[in-house]
């Protein structure tokens, strides 16, 4: 079966058992300050499950799209995904155990059509500490289920994940694990839900691939071993305890099911194949990489050993920060912007690892949006958006990713000379602050090499960073400045904007050619040939608002010389510079840079600080050069 197929027949399935079908919540909660992302099918529906009334009533059913930040560094394998969508059946306060459990088994016997034989149970073994018990009643369910469907049904206690690797499976099919893996709420286990929280026992399914087990994983398997025999296909979560305040549970109001179900995951199932990206919609999205890398492909296919992690992890990143986007979240250095910046970087280093690297991550979105476009309309109608957005931060990544993995391969030639295992703070502040290298990335290329990363070091080598660039501010700048007030530093951060301005007005060939700000006004020379018009001055004093009203952010960026001339910042004229420069950026929030130049600060942190911008005057200064003044008011 497809996804497409798994999905459409799940809900139809509970719709004719009085469910309505609701639509997926946004991959963004709304008035939940516990997350960042929708990571569970439950999320959107909380204030429900704790008692309010939901408008379309109390048996719904639904695909959530979930996304997991925290699964990252799991990808890779063949059924980690950071994004997924979740099949879902929810009872506020209707139906319980008894209903729920026959129901998932007919649907996945009958309507997905899997073998009885190879589905495997776990149920919650209790918290005596906190007087909540075993799950007694879904282990009868279960037996009676599989006793009627000739399967056998022996159940055992297992404990926790450690001890499974121990006890092994005893030739049983229901297994009691402790609240570590038998208990759902959105803190984990009882000890961790704050007051208030709800959450309660759960019940597993797993499917048997029929791998032999690999005891690099553990003596013993079982149904949690990551050896890849057993994948969990779905969770019904009996939803009827609260934390209070003392830490004692008590029931709620109602007793609500929460089931979760991994699409991708029992599609895989349905098709004996435990490689979830070899289902249609991932092996759709890792096709269209291998078509763009064309000659190189057959030399870097998926079914190469050395190549399939980098083509799941491309796969599988951009799959999500497509559907990230689409809710309205932009690569940018901040929460929810960072992850998906993560994500994007993340696999432009795996495509480089596949080969010639053009064009693959604008081919490998396409194909995530033409695989879901008809699931998911709204990925189609942002297409343009989506792709544009991924390709400036491409484009912004690439413009210091080949000098940074020169840098980050001659600190791993210099550390295999010394036979050292460790990049340093220092090396790494270097990698991170002069290349742009998030930290993460550090850590996972070192991991390669065998190595790892002082980060204790790193945090130091940061914060020492910052107290060099707060002294530095202190200080008076070569750069015209009188001062370092308040109002200097403002009117530096306009000067910033006033050279970007009259270049989009008169032209990029305007340079200045010298400078001057006191704590009432800037002074700014420049190179053109005739003097600047009154319509010419109103747009370029129009333009320096604008973008002070866009909430510009200034963001100062160590980079070699070469690096800076190459991306096009601009230069002080006359000025002899280092081989490391530093360059301001001011950028929005999406990461549209406005202005780049060379520069040693001091500025505001954001445009909003700013006030309204007026030009003075203008006049020349000698043959071919012009000087404004201008003000903040």
């Amino acid at each position: 079966m497809n996804s497409k197929d798994v999905r459409e027949k799940y809900l139809k399935f509970f719709e004719n058992r009085g469910h309505k079908i609701i639509p997926s919540a946004s991959l963004v909660p709304e008035n939940d300050p516990t997350t960042l992302f929708t990571g569970s099918g439950m999320q959107p529906l909380i204030t429900y499950l704790l008692g309010e009334k939901h408008p379309m009533g109390t048996k719904l059913t639904d695909s959530q799209k979930c996304f997991r930040s925290m699964d990252i560094d799991e990808v890779g394998d063949n059924r980690h995904t950071t994004f997924f969508e979740m099949l879902g059946n929810w009872s506020l306060g209707e139906y319980f155990k008894a209903e729920q459990l026959p129901w998932f088994f007919e649907f996945l016997t009958k309507i997905v059509g899997l073998d009885p034989n190879r589905l495997y149970i776990t149920v919650f073994a209790g918290e005596k500490s906190l007087d909540i018990p075993k799950d007694d009643e879904s282990i009868e369910i279960w037996k009676k289920l599989f006793k009627e469907s000739g399967v056998d049904y022996k159940d055992v206690y297992i404990g926790s994940e450690a001890d499974g690797y121990e006890k092994g499976m005893q030739g049983a099919r229901i297994f009691a694990y402790d609240a570590e893996k038998n208990w759902w709420s959105r803190s984990g286990v009882p000890a961790n839900m704050p007051a208030g929280e709800p959450g309660g026992p759960d019940s597993e399914v797993f499917y048997d691939f029929g791998l032999p087990h690999d005891p690099k994983f553990g003596k013993e398997c079982h149904l949690n071993c990551e050896c890849g025999r057993f994948m969990e296909i779905g969770n019904s979560v009996f939803m009827e305890y609260i934390k209070n305040a003392d830490g004692s549970f008590s029931k709620l109001p109602q007793r609500n099911v929460d089931f979760g179900g991994g699409l991708e995951r029992i599609t895989a199932a349905s098709n004996g194949d435990p490689d979830v990206f070899n289902i249609d919609t991932l092996s759709q999205i890792i096709a269209g990489i291998e078509a763009v890398l064309g000659d190189n492909a057959s030399d870097a296919s998926y079914g190469d050993a050395l190549y399939t992690k980098s083509y799941r992890i491309v796969a599988d990143h951009l799959r999500a920060a497509t559907f990230v986007m689409a809710d309205g979240v932009v690569p940018s250095s901040n929460e929810r912007g960072y992850v998906v910046r993560r994500l994007l970087r993340r696999a432009i280093l795996h495509i480089d690892k596949l080969g010639k690297g053009d064009g693959v991550l604008e081919a490998g979105i396409v194909n995530v949006i033409d695989a879901y476009k008809d699931s998911y309309p709204d990925l189609n109608e942002k297409r343009e958006n989506i792709l544009k957005e991924a390709l400036i931060e491409e484009e912004r990544f690439r413009k210091t990713l080949v000098m940074g993995m020169k840098e980050f391969e001659k600190i791993n030639k210099e550390l295999d000379g010394l036979n050292v295992h460790q990049i340093s703070g220092a090396q790494a502040s270097t990698l991170s602050s002069t290349y742009g290298f998030p930290i993460d990335i550090i850590i996972e290329l070192a991991k390669e090499r065998n190595k790892n990363v002082d980060l204790d070091g790193f945090k130091k080598e940061q914060e020492k960073h910052k107290e060099v660039s707060k002294a530095g501010i202190e200080q008076k700048f070569k750069g015209g400045l009188a001062d370092t007030k308040e109002e200097t530093v403002k009117l530096h951060t306009a000067h910033h904007l006033l050279l970007a301005a009259l270049q989009q007005v008169l032209g990029s060939n305007i340079k200045q050619r010298g400078s001057n700000i006191t704590s009432e006004r800037l002074r700014i020379d420049f190179s053109h040939p005739q003097k600047v018009t009154t319509e010419e001055l109103k747009k370029v004093e129009d333009i320096v608002n604008k973008k002070i009203k866009e909430h510009l952010s200034m963001t100062r960026r160590e980079m070699p010389r070469e690096e800076a001339e190459r991306i096009g910042a601009e230069m002080e004229f006359g000025v002899k510079y280092g081989d490391i420069v530093s360059v301001y950026f001011l950028e929005d929030n999406k990461g549209n840079i406005f202005s780049k130049e060379f520069c040693g600060g001091p500025h505001v942190a954001n445009t909003n600080e700013l006030g309204y911008f007026k030009i003075l005057k203008e006049e020349a200064v000698s043959a071919g050069i012009r000087r404004i003044k201008a003000t903040l008011e």
